[in-house]
């Protein structure tokens, strides 16, 4: 058993794609166009890391409820995780490429770690080896 995808509710599909695809380094798994459960048009959008397993599921805000989720999908909360072989590298490249850092680089039992924030807004842990 495995976690195929999670979410991450989005304001539109593009900047989302070119953030994670781009900036992070994803691999676009699909894109496809889909339908809503009331049958209207909209994507079906899945990154992944490079040899990652688990997905995500880039998912445009559908009402006014999804959309006051983009950027705070757990209530501020650093809520996913993205682990790197060598942190000082990731973390220089990702801030040379404009991503938002809320805090330096700092050492932890678990390893390194810095929290950034995605083109949502949400808070992402960089982690790498301690």
């Amino acid at each position: 058993m495995h976690i195929e995808l999670v979410t991450i509710v989005v304001d539109d599909y593009d900047p989302a794609i070119a953030f994670f695809t781009g900036v992070l380094g994803f691999d676009l798994a699909e894109d496809a166009p889909a339908r809503t459960n009331d049958g209207r048009p909209k994507r079906w959008v899945v990154v992944r890391p490079p040899g990652g397993g688990t997905g995500i599921l880039l998912a445009r805000a559908d009402g006014d409820r999804q959309a006051s989720a983009v950027g705070d999908q757990v209530a501020g909360r650093v809520g996913f995780f993205l682990r790197v072989d060598d942190f000082d590298a990731e973390y220089a490249r990702l801030a040379g490429a404009g991503v938002e850092f809320v805090t330096a680089p700092r050492t932890e039992p678990y390893g390194r770690v810095a929290v950034f924030l995605d083109v949502a807004g949400n808070r992402w842990d960089l982690l790498g080896p301690a």
